[in-house]
């Protein structure tokens, strides 16, 4: 996987105020905002083609934007049914396939559900059905990094233990951290300098340098309730602390990319960016 140079700042998507509706318009669009990064939004399937992803390849290289992938919602690597869960596998396969022709770097996945059972097994299953995916994608030289993320509700497989784990057990992964997935799932909690401090901590002390100096964060504002994430908010309009946890990231010297998943997507990124490069450490 290539290096990243910096802590850049993106959209959750095409940016709405891009005048023509399309992913390289977008890249342009985001080039155009200040931004240097974009997701890719295959939530409802992976909707480009190797040719187009091609030409988005050019376009991403010229304009300076580092392309990342959100893989479909409809992912369970711990259904019940086998058929499922080949086709969540074959969802997050294709989803690093395109993002490997564009040229990109992460992709993005929600791992699978508890369904009630011990998480100590969901865990074992989780990460042969992820051994597989990598084993799927080394084996045909496609180099993306591979990506469980750290999940809005207690129901859904992945807090940050169980995400490092998988990272140190398996070649290619790292967790994609959602900062208000993390504030939603511990119900108002991981909204501190010292939480955000202990959480990245963890990742270097289990992890190395290597986990920080290529970070796919996720950051928005969020609205919650006791049982988790309900839905996401613009940061302004939230309780989450973001300021600070620019802090934090600046504190630790963190490379790689913040998403911006508020529904102002390219309002929320140009605010923090800015942020980001004001604060002093």
């Amino acid at each position: 996987m290539f290096k990243v140079d910096r802590l850049r700042f993106g959209t959750a998507g095409i940016p709405i105020s891009t005048p023509k509706r399309s992913t390289m318009d977008g890249i342009i669009h985001v080039r155009n905002l200040g931004l240097d990064a974009m997701e890719l939004e295959f939530v409802r399937g992976v909707n480009i083609k190797p040719e187009l992803a091609k030409k988005i390849k050019y376009v991403a290289r010229k304009h300076d934007i580092l392309l990342t992938a959100h893989a479909p919602y409809y992912i369970n690597l711990n259904a019940a049914e086998k058929a499922k869960v080949e086709a969540s596998k074959k969802r997050i396969i294709q989803s690093a396939e395109r993002l490997y022709d564009a040229g990109g770097w992460s992709v993005v996945f929600h791992a699978g559900y508890y369904l009630k059972q011990d998480p100590e097994k969901v865990y074992e299953r989780i990460k042969g059905e992820i051994k597989d995916i990598v084993k799927n994608l080394q084996d045909r030289g496609i180099e993306v990094w591979i990506r469980p993320e750290l999940t809005g509700k207690p129901t859904q497989f992945g807090d940050l233990k169980e995400l490092v784990k998988l990272s140190e057990e398996i070649e290619m992964v790292l967790p994609t951290i959602d900062f208000a997935h993390a504030h939603a799932r511990h119900a108002g909690e991981c909204n501190t300098t010292e939480e955000w401090r202990g959480m990245l901590s963890l990742m270097e002390d289990r992890l190395g340098r290597e986990a920080l100096d290529n970070m796919h964060i996720h950051i928005s504002g969020i609205n919650y309730t006791s049982k988790g994430e309900r839905n996401h908010l613009n940061l302004q309009e939230s309780d989450m602390n973001w300021e600070d946890l620019l802090r934090v990231l600046k504190e630790f010297r963190v490379k790689g990319v913040v998403i911006s998943e508020s529904p102002n997507i390219e309002g929320d990124a140009i605010l923090m960016k800015k942020k980001y490069e004001e604060i002093k450490v």
